[in-house]
């Protein structure tokens, strides 16, 4: 019974993503009509993402608290500034604009091809991954920059303590640059980014990186290509939990994403690029409809390989994995 209990806690966390994922549809669809000329309609389909925005923005508030807010809000005097009223407007409804980032998933069955010690070899995997708009066009590039934070949890749900065996946390700030919009070009956008990744363990089981990485997009058809470079900041000796780690995670990695109808298929590649003690990973992720929903998706993951978590970055893991996806 508890651990059903942790199943739906975890799924409540992870649903409250919902409706942002709707938001990201949307974008694509209006980008689309303004790419055709169609400007009427994307400018009716940004004012559906503004209106969405604003209930994202009440996610987390219910009945009551509305109700509670609208009471305080009859309350307040009325200021004549706009730019004010919307300001206290924010601090009394404590608003926030967040949207997913990379995946959010829950993935009640993920199995371990191999036995090991101190670990069943069923476990549950979850993550959850956010970004929030800082500021837009700063530079002058059309940019926008974020801070992003995806967590990545291993959690051993079918152990009788059901403890949480690893959990991977990455912070980070990066900016997206587009590319192409007057000339049509295959490819489509810069970003560059400095990342944090932490297990946040102590002593022996400590693991930690930070790098600075460059990501490209391009687009053949239907499919997407998402080359990928980074550089691992030096670390003193004494300090470094795992001075090898690049020997397995390598230099970059490369995403190819190819959506076809309602399903996206996603596959990521990475190798050391080493003739001699050669170390790579893949990781294939297929996404379809579940029950219709336009926002929960099955979800069916598979890798095999170096560096799924940073715990197990020096060892080979092969797994496959079920549950659902709630963007993508």
């Amino acid at each position: 019974m508890r651990q059903i209990k942790y199943i739906f806690f975890t799924f409540l966390m992870i649903t409250s993503l919902n409706a942002l994922s709707d938001i990201e549809d949307l974008y694509i669809q209006a980008q689309k009509s303004e790419a055709v000329g169609n400007y009427k309609k994307a400018m009716q389909i940004y004012k559906d993402i503004a209106s969405k925005q604003k209930k994202i923005n009440r996610v987390y508030i219910d009945e009551d608290k509305q109700k509670e807010l609208q009471s305080i809000n009859e309350t307040i005097d009325t200021i004549e500034d706009k730019e004010t009223t919307a300001t206290i407007q924010q601090i009394i409804a404590s608003t926030f604009e967040l949207y997913p980032y990379q995946e959010n998933y829950l993935l009640p069955f993920s199995y371990d091809m191999h036995k090991r010690k101190g670990r069943k070899q069923t476990e549950t995997k979850f993550q959850i991954s956010i970004k929030k708009p800082i500021v837009h066009n700063f530079f002058g590039l059309d940019e926008t920059i974020n801070f992003g934070y995806t967590h990545t949890s291993f959690w051993q749900l079918y152990d009788s303590s059901s403890p949480f065996r690893e959990t991977n946390y990455k912070p980070e700030l990066f900016v997206n640059i587009p590319y192409g919009k007057k000339d049509k070009t295959s490819l489509k956008g810069f970003t560059l980014g400095v990342i944090h990744e932490s297990n946040g363990e102590a002593e022996e089981k400590s693991r930690s990186w930070n790098r600075l990485y460059l990501e490209s997009y391009f687009q053949l058809g239907n499919l997407f290509l998402i080359p990928k470079v980074w550089y691992r900041f030096h670390e003193d000796e004494e300090s470094d939990d795992n001075p090898d780690l690049i020997d397995y995670m390598g230099y970059g990695d490369l995403t190819l994403v190819y959506p076809y109808k309602k399903h996206t298929f996603k596959v990521l590649l990475r190798n050391n690029l080493k003739r001699n003690d050669n170390k790579g990973f893949i990781e294939g992720n297929w996404t379809f409809p579940l029950f219709n929903s336009k926002n929960t998706f099955g979800f069916v993951q598979m890798s095999s390989g170096y560096g799924e978590s940073l715990i197990d970055y020096d060892k080979e893991i092969n797994r496959i994995s079920f549950g659902i996806s709630l963007s993508r």
